[in-house]
């Protein structure tokens, strides 16, 4: 009975997934076929701790074919830059990515850990308010009191549980971190052994441990990584996208996800309003016009590509709930007001003067945005 209770518990979350019931499903998961497909056409030779070749993990992630099965790609940029991060990931190096907030370095960490291990969740997830206990590991404290240091007593984190499975395991957001939890990484990524002095033992990292971080630049103030710590990380800058048409390619390919995953009940953004925002963006961004004959004010916000794709998911969420399934001027503008305008009183401004000298001026096929957003600024 106690077994058909632990299979039917173990087999919950499989079933919740498959049929759509989880918010937000690992890679792992959700590309399981692509995955598997990989694994069965995969002929290379793999690393130790690997789950298939550094060929097959950039074909995940840069897309190809696993034999005759298509793989889409899931990060689209420079493949280069993928190739010098599974590169690292073979060494005895961990991989340090950095960029802009919204260039993907979370995506491509958790897709590089889903097709190297099958497993992307051993996450630590920087903030001001993370521990050193976090990073290395801490105590069921009523097991501790009642029998004292003990294997059961122990909280291992998901550094400590990757050191000892030989798999990858991801810290976001590290320079959010305190300098003294930053540099709790630093014995662990040189040493590659986690000391336990209450039980008088050390666990040895097995072959195929690393580490990939993920710091932004928006960030590089608040807690700055020491020299020492940046010295054990091979550093992969992510750039925000080259092009106009390949930001608006990889924010129509996103929105299409998220807009199946979440079920929004509207149609998809037309090609010329998904191209409209990450305009907007691009310029408020750069501070001047595509075609340079404008200089524009900077809004304090990060407008990302990532923002960019959460402007148009949030329109297609008001389209289907409040208007008729299709995104309008005014659900647009919605989204719009609430990236740009983050500081009341500078970013309104910058605002009203990107839409007054710039988007009024646009002509015909602008008019309704510039119309919408205009009043939603009042």
């Amino acid at each position: 009975m106690a077994k058909k209770v632990a299979d039917a518990a173990a087999a919950a979350p499989a079933a919740a997934i498959k049929n759509g019931e989880i918010l937000r499903a690992p890679a792992e998961e959700i590309y399981a076929d692509e995955l598997q497909a990989l694994l069965e056409a995969d002929k290379h030779d793999k690393p130790p701790g690997w789950r298939m070749s550094p060929r097959a993990v950039h074909t995940y992630i840069c897309g190809g074919k696993a034999g005759k099965r298509e793989i889409a790609p899931k990060y689209i940029g420079h493949a280069r830059l993928v190739e010098i991060a599974i590169a690292t990931l073979v060494t005895d190096r961990a991989l340090l990515l950095i960029g802009e907030p919204g260039t993907a370095k979370s995506w491509l960490s958790e897709h590089l850990a889903a097709a190297i291990n099958g497993d992307s969740t051993k996450v630590v997830q920087g903030t001001a308010g993370t521990t050193e206990e976090q990073v290395r590991y801490t105590w069921n404290y009523a097991m501790l009191i009642a029998q004292g240091p003990s294997q059961q007593a122990l909280v291992k984190s998901p550094i400590f549980r990757a050191m000892e499975s030989g798999s990858l395991a991801r810290f976001e957001e590290i320079t959010r971190c305190a300098s003294e939890v930053q540099d709790a990484m630093i014995s662990l990524l040189s040493e590659k052994r986690l000391s336990v002095p209450e039980l008088a033992t050390e666990v040895a990292a097995r072959k195929g441990f690393s580490v990939i971080a993920t710091a932004n630049t928006r960030d590089r103030g608040v807690n700055d990584m020491s020299a020492a710590l940046k010295r054990r990380f091979n550093i992969v800058v992510l750039p925000s996208p080259r092009t106009l048409e390949l930001e608006v390619d990889i924010v129509r390919k996103r929105v299409t996800e998220l807009a199946a995953s979440l079920s929004l009940r509207a149609k998809l953004p037309a090609a010329e309003a998904i191209e409209k925002v990450v305009t907007i963006f691009r310029e408020l961004r750069q501070g001047q016009t595509l075609d340079g004959k404008n200089k524009l004010k900077t809004p304090s916000g990060v407008l990302s590509t990532a923002e960019a794709i959460s402007v148009l998911a949030n329109s297609m969420a008001l389209a289907g709930s409040f208007g008729s399934g299709e995104v309008t001027a005014e659900d647009l503008a919605a989204g719009l007001q609430g990236s740009v305008v983050k500081d009341e009183d500078k970013d309104r401004t910058c605002w009203q003067e990107y839409l007054t000298n710039v988007l009024k001026k646009r002509g015909a096929e602008w008019r309704s945005l510039f119309k919408a957003c205009s009043e939603q600024n009042e």
